[in-house]
């Protein structure tokens, strides 16, 4: 066994939210032993959930945001001190996906002129202080998409690319097997004097990082004869070319199980009349809201807010907080408290990393790290 395999590569984490990034690079091997999260419900919500994801694994580290300063605020030495108190080691990770909504139609598309669009600045920033071994960081494809947005993106790129490779590509959960279609750009940056001759070759005309690929959900919302759009209430059978477990029906709670399995009884209130909710069909999600999720279909996102309103496929009730961490991919042995307000906790399930998805990249990257002896 080589010594990058033996050893958990440290981890640093920024704009943390409820861990759900964090918890797959822990699946797939790393340490994560700083985190930042400027939210203090979001903060509390992390550590709760964290803890009790943790423990289910034999592992009784108590999970905990180490930071909630805003991350303008914070000084790179700062985090060094916090996250290696015997000194900075020769090697650690730094994840982050830095708020996306100035990137996005519903904040205007104010792209880096935005508040929250400059913390991406930030972040990049960050990575030239801190100068980790690796980073990952994870946004909305309008990042990339936009002229002004793209020019802008070039330009930090050519400040990072002086000390670091960066690849990027746009991701869909649906693809690594989350009930939900949802597709993000995803970066990923070696620091160039961690590699070797060949690979700084290699990597100096381009497709250097193997960005991960399932085969067996390659391509899932074209190749197989998902569930159509009917009325409410009518009986159906799942396709059979479908996989189960990309159909939201594989994230809904039974009845008779809503009071037994943690937040599965926590749901907002419906305060429409069921007889005007039931012409809203089932797989009727092509509207600004009271959007009807279809049972044997993906989620086309992972939640809501208070104003985008995803309603169960068959029963009058919107989704729960179990089902929407589901569709998300995160286990039931994550436990969020059941006093903390429910619009926290849909906002911070929304904003997270689908957790396969995570797990993939975080294991693409120590692949890549393993095979080219990156920690020698």
């Amino acid at each position: 066994m080589s010594k990058s395999e033996e050893y958990k590569i440290p981890i640093l984490s920024f704009f943390s939210g409820g861990g759900f990034m964090d918890m797959g690079f822990e699946q797939a091997g790393f340490e994560v032993i700083w985190t930042n999260e400027f939210d203090e419900v979001f903060a509390k919500l992390h550590s709760a959930g964290i803890t009790s994801w943790r423990k289910s694994q034999g592992n009784g580290i108590k999970a905990e945001i180490f930071n909630t300063k805003s991350i303008t605020e914070i000084k790179s030495k700062e985090i060094i001190e916090e996250a290696f108190p015997s000194g900075k080691p020769k090697h650690f990770g730094m994840i982050g996906g830095p708020p996306c909504q100035d990137f996005t139609m519903n904040g205007n598309l104010q792209g880096f002129n935005g508040e929250r669009g400059k913390l991406t600045v930030v972040y990049f920033d960050k990575i030239l202080g801190l100068k980790p071994t690796f980073f990952v960081m994870e946004n909305v494809t309008g990042l990339t998409k936009r002229k002004e947005t793209k020019e802008y993106l070039q330009t930090l790129l050519k400040r990072v690319e002086k000390e670091y490779f960066v690849a990027h590509e746009k991701l869909n959960s649906l693809n690594y097997g989350v009930p939900q279609h949802r597709e993000r750009v995803f970066f990923v940056g070696i620091r160039k004097d961690c590699l070797s001759k060949n690979v700084v070759e290699q990597a100096t005309f381009g497709n250097w990082f193997p960005f991960p690929v399932n085969k067996k959900y390659h391509d899932a919302a074209t190749k197989y004869n998902w569930g159509k759009r009917v009325p409410f209430g009518k009986s159906l059978k799942k396709p059979e070319d479908v996989p189960f477990e990309l159909c939201v029906e594989s994230c809904l709670v039974p009845l008779r199980k809503i009071n037994t399995i943690p937040n599965a009884n926590e749901f907002f209130t419906l305060y429409k009349p069921e007889n005007e909710l039931e012409l809203i069909d089932e797989g009727e999600t092509n509207r600004p809201s009271f959007k009807r999720l279809h049972r044997f279909k993906y989620s086309p996102t992972a939640c809501y807010g208070n104003n985008e309103v995803h309603l169960h496929p068959y029963l009058h009730r919107r989704i729960s907080t179990r089902e929407a961490l589901r569709i998300q991919g995160v286990p039931d042995e994550y436990v969020l408290p059941k006093e903390l307000p429910l619009s926290k906790k849909f906002k911070m399930i929304g904003n997270g990393v689908p957790v396969p998805l995570a797990k993939a990249v975080a294991e693409a990257v120590k692949e890549f790290i393993t095979a080219n002896k990156v920690i020698k």
